[in-house]
């Protein structure tokens, strides 16, 4: 059995600012709102394969860490400065920013793809997998376009 949670309708959307230095046009600093999607497979207990509340609670609380903040990949090809300023430099470019307003990501880079990874582990480390078989994690950058990814039982974090 399985649940599904649209992100669009049930308001798990977040703004926020990205680029993606390896990537053209896309390099240079623009933003999105995003909405983060859900299925997750399991085994009924009482009745559930798990409380819709408990993972749109869960999603709702990652969508606030990441809104209104320039996402910052920190396995990627840049310098990165702290001291209440973040200073993000790669190529010829420079930015800075706030360190308030921005969110490090352990990544290489801040693409829908990675960002639903990311966001698939810190749903994983709130919920018990003991009766879950499979959770996939969607995230859109717009409506109709987005990146989904999962983890299998079998399968490790």
């Amino acid at each position: 059995m399985e649940i599904r949670i649209d992100g669009w309708k049930c308001n798990l959307t977040f703004s926020s600012a990205h680029f993606l230095a390896d990537y053209s046009k896309c390099s240079r600093l623009h933003g999105h709102t995003y909405a983060v999607h859900a299925v997750i497979e399991g085994d009924l207990v009482n009745g559930l394969v798990i409380d819709f509340r408990i993972i749109k609670d869960i999603l709702k609380k990652i969508a606030e860490e990441l809104d209104h903040k320039v996402i910052i990949p920190t396995e990627g090809k840049f310098t990165i400065r702290k001291n209440g300023e973040v200073e993000v430099s790669y190529g010829e470019k420079r930015y800075v920013f706030p360190e308030e307003d921005c969110i490090f990501i352990p990544m290489y880079s801040s693409s829908a793809e990675n960002l639903a990874s990311y966001i698939l582990k810190k749903v994983l480390a709130h919920i018990k997998t003991d009766t879950i078989h499979r959770v996939e994690i969607g995230v859109d950058e717009g409506r109709g376009q987005g990146a989904w990814t999962q983890w299998r039982k079998e399968q490790s974090v």
